[in-house]
């Protein structure tokens, strides 16, 4: 990271009553391409800190409403990317003992009336520049902090609970139920679960129910007899053979046809199982775990999951917390995968400018923690310095245009704020869920096989939601 600081991105607060000096500061500040907010009293200042954060905050100490000084302590819990605002303080009752304590209350510089401004300019561009130092060290030690269990990565209360039921759940034997939107991580959730076991040393198998053609997924489960079937001219294991002793994570589970539902019940129930073209059962050992993206209550409202396999599941379940409810994470999230991306594609990218940050923090990543390391691996391939800027990120990162109720694109969000006023309804789910497919394959120009596995679903499930019958 570099601590060179470009002052077109930073946000400066004014603080100063003297309308005439107030004006003039302003104009030379933006005409140094700062975007500055002024005030003229503590309380509005107060009010502006509680709206966003700053980068720089120039203050007077005697105030019509109070004083300066009380504020400097204040504004260290003011700024942007958990680093605090630097703070130039002007007076015009000068005197070293009030600018030890300013500095001594966290003040970065002091400067005395009649205001030099050239020499506020050049303060501004040091006490700032000394800030990105501040900010760079505190990514370096957060990059270096290890938040990790098993895989996963996060700090935020969320997270914590989750380290705590994967420990929990991990002592036991029965099976698990892993829900979470798409992108969440639900396989990292299941190795965490195993990892933790007292089976950890033996197999983990994974598959995704989706990715089977239905013909084959009894034989892919169960196994096969030589000559059971056109093709089969040797006997095979299946996936629960394979894992005996150890874990079988079924992903999608709510793709899994109901004939085979059936018969993995039984599996559940008592262990045994019949391979396809075998006259004897053979008894497994084998946890089993299951995800889904999926409402598999209303999937058995519907018919298409059998109640008890659901109630068997779902003993033990867990939930997977989305970003948009870890807030906390996602500055440690971004940084952990720079830091792999830029190894891989051996770039000299080092962190995040704070407008990036900020962009990164206000997006609700409708993708989860896949889509966020698939923005910072793009930001990284387009970054042409050492530090991720607001213009190396997608333009949907850059617009906001990620939140759940404005999920397929910012051109919308006036129409459909026009619609409640007008008593209109929302789009249904599945109109949203279309809208957003949409969006991924037009993001990833129309590649379905890209578009699938960052939805984190199988090809079969994006045809199906398209309407459409896969090709080979």
């Amino acid at each position: 990271m570099s601590s060179s600081v470009s002052s077109s991105a930073m946000e400066v607060l004014l603080l100063e009553d003297d309308p005439a000096l107030h004006q003039l500061i302003v104009e030379e500040l933006e005409s140094e391409g700062y975007r500055v907010q002024g005030c003229h009293t503590v309380a509005d200042a107060k009010m502006a800190l509680q709206g966003k954060g700053f980068d720089l905050i120039v203050t007077d100490l005697r105030l019509p409403d109070g004083n300066g000084m009380d504020l400097v302590k204040a504004f260290q819990h003011a700024g942007q990317n958990g680093t605090p605002p630097a703070v130039v303080v002007i007076t015009a009752f000068g005197s070293v003992r009030q600018a030890v304590k300013a500095l001594q209350a966290g003040a970065d510089d002091f400067l005395t009336k009649p205001l030099d401004l050239e020499h506020l300019l050049l303060s501004a561009r040091r006490v700032l520049s000394n800030r990105a130092i501040r900010s760079e060290l505190q990514q370096f030690r957060q990059l270096n902090t290890d938040h990790g269990f098993h895989g996963l990565y996060g700090k935020s209360p969320a997270m914590h609970k989750l380290f705590e039921q994967i420990q929990m759940l991990a002592k036991a034997q029965g099976p698990v139920l892993i829900l979470g939107e798409s992108g969440t991580g639900k396989e990292l959730i299941a190795r965490a679960v195993h990892a933790e076991s007292a089976r950890a040393n033996k197999p983990f198998l994974a598959v995704n129910c989706a990715g089977i053609p239905a013909e084959l997924l009894e034989s892919e489960f169960f196994g096969h007899a030589s000559g059971s079937f056109t093709g089969a001219k040797t006997g095979r294991k299946g996936l629960l053979q394979e894992a005996d002793g150890g874990t079988l994570l079924l992903d999608e589970i709510g793709e899994m046809p109901l004939i085979l539902q059936a018969k993995l019940l039984r599996a559940l129930q008592d262990g045994w199982i019949r391979p396809v073209g075998e006259d004897k059962e053979i008894q497994v050992d084998v946890r089993i775990l299951a995800a889904t993206h999926q409402d598999l209550r209303k999937a058995v409202e519907e018919g298409r999951f059998r109640q008890d396999l659901y109630y068997r599941l779902e003993t033990f379940g867990i939930h997977v917390p989305p970003v948009r409810d870890r807030e906390d994470d996602i500055d440690l999230l971004a940084l952990r995968f720079l830091r792999l991306s830029a190894t891989a594609q051996q770039k000299k990218v080092k962190g995040f400018t704070a407008d990036a940050l900020k962009a990164l923090r206000r997006y609700s990543f409708p993708g989860n923690v896949r889509e966020l390391q698939n923005v910072v691996e793009r930001a990284v391939v387009f970054c042409a310095t050492d530090s991720i800027g607001l213009k190396d990120l997608p333009e949907r990162v850059q617009l906001n245009t990620g939140s759940q109720n404005n999920i397929a694109g910012h051109t919308n969000l006036k129409h459909h704020e026009a619609a409640l006023l007008e008593g209109q309804v929302w789009p249904t789910l599945d109109e949203m869920q279309k809208r957003y497919v949409q969006l991924i394959l037009k993001e990833v120009d129309g590649n379905k096989r890209r578009a699938a596995a960052l939805l984190g679903i199988g090809r079969r499930t994006l045809y199906r939601w398209l309407g459409e019958e896969e090709s080979t």
